[in-house]
Order: structure tokens, then C-alpha cells, then sequence
């Protein structure tokens, strides 16, 4: 009965699936007219470039951390700012976790077997805390990185509104003192914004627009404005060199703030080891008469 009853199910599942492959379900009307409607995303401008050779153990489980909801919506905006694709991050992320779980296990049956035993707790423990640090490592490296590279970002947005507010001043227009700007500086930022520049000539849109892209894709807030003076010139005729030299020095005066609190972070962390230092020069001398007062008692 059981058996029939299996088949049964099976025979029905199959069934219904070639029926449903044979005549597709129509589409509710809200999501045809929704698809209609959606204008179409543009292409990205920062597209993953580089790939890291991980060992490819944990290639079988990104599809599990895919479905988990990996990587959140701020990693994946930090991996594009790094240029590195989803896959590689989300393989590393598994590589690391399988390695914190499997080394305690191989050094606790070591231990075990040139001590004569270890206690079971030890090993499990040790596992699970590797394997959340091989877990959240990848997380904290990125974010530190993009943090990192949106900073220097910011350093070559200011000395590229100042070439901008060059060539107005010299009488250029505003896309002619966009593109003639983008030419004299150099590395990755610089790149980025002829990138975006670029397509907006080949695509015959505005620069604004994909320089607000960009500075979405980024999430740097001073580039979206930056576009949004820019998008004022080009469309109402504003006068904005007034505005992007303020835009500029405003970034200078926050990046020399910036650079303060790292600084001041940096020196009250450099007094914990002297602190500590100090505590241990003062046990060293009173550790003798201590033990002299005990070994009196």
C-alpha cells in the first residue's frame, strides 16, 4: 500500500510538472504591465576586474550562502567598490569557514595522538570559534578596504573639482571643462570618473547622469552632488563655480578632520603598550618585597 502510494505521488508530481511545461501559466497583468513600465537599468560602471585564486573547497557551498541572503546589500556595494565579483568573495567566505571548522579537528588529532588523549570539548569549541572568525574575516577585510579606497576617492574628487573650477575660470564650457580636467590626473579614481565620462559620450547621454551613477554605485554623497551642481549648468545655465570650490574645499576640510581623529586614534592607542609596559615594570619591583611579606606571614 505504501509502495502504491509512493508511485502514486511520483507519477502524479511528474504529471502535473510536463503539463505545466506544456502549458505555461499566464502571467498575472500587474507584473506584464510592471515589466512594460520599468525603464530599463543602465549598465554599471564599476564591473568586477579581478578574481583571487582561492582553493576552490568551498566552491559548492556559495549556492548556500546565496540563498542565505550572502552577501548583504553593504558588502555587495564595498565589492563593487573594490572591483572583485560576488562569487569569489562568497568562495573565499566558505574556504575559510571549512578551514577554521577542519584545522582544530587535524591539530586536536595530532595532540590526541602524541599526548594520548584531549578532551572533546576542546577541539569542538575551538572549531566553532575559527570558523566564525574564518566567517566574518572576509566581511571586516572588505569593509575596511573600501572604506580605504572611498577615502582616497574623496582626496581625488577635491583635486578634480579644483582642475574643473581651472577651466571654467579660463572660459571653458561645462562638459569641455569636464572631460579636459579628467585627462591630467592619474590612477584609480581618475579612471573611474573618464569610465563614466566615457560612456556618457558613447551613449549620447548627459555627464551628470552617470557621474551620479557612479557616485551611487560608489556611495560617496559628495559625487551625487557634485553631479547635481553640474546637472544646474547644464540644464538652467547656473553659475556653479562658486559652488564647486566651496564643494572642494568642504572636502579638503573634511579629509584634514578625518586625518585628525586617525591621528589622535592612533596616538591613544599607541599608550596602551607603554601603559602595559609600565604595569609590569612596577610588578617586577614589587614583587619581592610582596613575596618577602607572604613568606613573613
Amino acid at each position: 500500500m505504501t509502495t502504491a502510494v509512493i508511485l502514486g505521488s511520483g507519477i502524479g508530481a511528474g504529471l502535473w510538472a510536463l503539463a505545466v511545461w506544456l502549458v505555461p501559466p499566464r502571467p498575472a497583468l500587474g507584473a506584464v504591465l510592471r515589466r512594460i513600465n520599468t525603464a530599463e537599468k543602465p549598465s554599471p560602471i564599476l564591473t568586477p576586474v579581478s578574481s583571487h585564486r582561492w582553493i576552490r573547497v568551498g566552491r559548492p557551498l556559495v549556492a548556500v550562502l546565496r540563498v542565505a541572503g550572502l552577501p548583504t546589500p553593504a558588502v555587495r556595494r564595498d565589492l563593487a567598490v573594490l572591483e572583485r565579483p560576488v562569487d569569489a568573495f562568497l568562495t573565499e567566505k566558505a574556504t575559510l569557514t571549512l578551514c577554521g571548522l577542519l584545522l582544530p579537528a587535524g591539530a586536536a588529532i595530532a595532540l590526541g595522538a602524541i599526548t594520548g588523549g584531549l578532551h572533546p570539548q576542546v577541539p569542538v569549541a575551538a572549531a566553532v570559534g575559527c570558523a566564525a572568525i574564518g566567517f566574518v574575516a572576509p566581511d571586516v577585510r572588505v569593509r575596511r578596504c573600501a572604506a580605504r579606497r572611498r577615502a582616497d576617492f574623496r582626496h581625488a574628487l577635491s583635486a578634480y573639482l579644483d582642475l574643473v573650477v581651472i577651466s571654467l575660470a579660463g572660459g571653458a564650457g561645462v562638459d569641455s571643462a569636464l572631460h579636459d580636467s579628467i585627462t591630467v590626473g592619474h590612477g584609480w579614481a581618475f579612471r573611474q570618473l573618464e569610465r563614466a565620462l566615457t560612456a556618457a559620450r558613447l551613449t549620447r547621454g548627459t555627464p551628470w547622469v552617470t557621474l551620479q551613477q557612479l557616485g551611487r554605485e560608489l556611495d560617496i554623497t559628495e559625487l551625487t552632488e557634485l553631479a547635481a551642481s553640474v546637472s544646474l549648468a547644464g540644464t538652467e545655465g547656473a553659475r556653479v563655480r562658486q559652488s564647486l570650490t566651496a564643494k572642494a574645499a568642504a572636502l579638503r576640510s573634511r579629509e584634514l578632520t578625518d586625518a585628525e581623529t586617525k591621528a589622535g586614534a592612533d596616538t591613544e592607542r599607541m599608550s596602551l603598550p607603554v601603559m602595559a609596559l609600565l604595569l609590569g615594570f612596577l610588578l617586577f619591583i614589587a614583587y619581592p618585597t610582596v613575596s618577602q611579606v607572604l613568606n613573613g606571614l
